[in-house]
């Protein structure tokens, strides 16, 4: 079963997200009071906590939810096989995916640490088709996927 791991947030962009409690997702805007929130395709960034297991593996072992600016942090699905246009519902909130993975134009600690980062092969951005609260513990469910 798919499930949310964390939520995070961030008030600036280029910075790791911190964990929050819960998430208030806004309708074709994104989270609530984080940095890439807009009227974008890049609302909400996912990754999927077995990601950030395969750089804990290279020796960063302190790794969190959050350290890599993902919005939601996820456990059980393959997010970067999603193809472009599946639904997603994720606690009471329904996402569309838009992109998978993303260029990294600067290389940051991780990749300089380890030699490889994760996000810009792994990650995944939605849009919020409805809105709602998210919570750790939520649900991850493929409700239409467009092949």
């Amino acid at each position: 079963m798919a499930k949310v791991v964390a939520i995070n947030i961030s008030k600036e962009k280029g910075i790791p997200k911190e964990q929050i409690e819960k998430g208030t997702f806004v309708e074709n805007f994104g989270l609530e009071g984080d940095a890439h929130a807009g009227d974008w395709h890049r609302q909400i960034s996912l990754l999927g906590q077995e990601s950030i297991d395969k750089i804990k593996a290279l020796g960063m072992e302190e790794l969190e939810a959050g350290n890599f600016a993902e919005n939601i942090t996820t456990e059980g699905i393959t997010l970067y096989e999603l193809p472009i246009g599946t639904r997603l519902k994720i606690g009471v909130t329904i996402q569309e995916v838009t992109q998978i993975g993303k260029e990294c134009h600067q290389r940051c600690a991780i990749f300089h640490t380890v030699g490889d980062c994760v996000m810009p092969r792994e990650g995944i951005f939605t849009r919020v088709i409805q809105g709602g609260l998210v919570l750790p513990g939520d649900t991850i469910e493929i409700i239409e996927e467009d092949r």
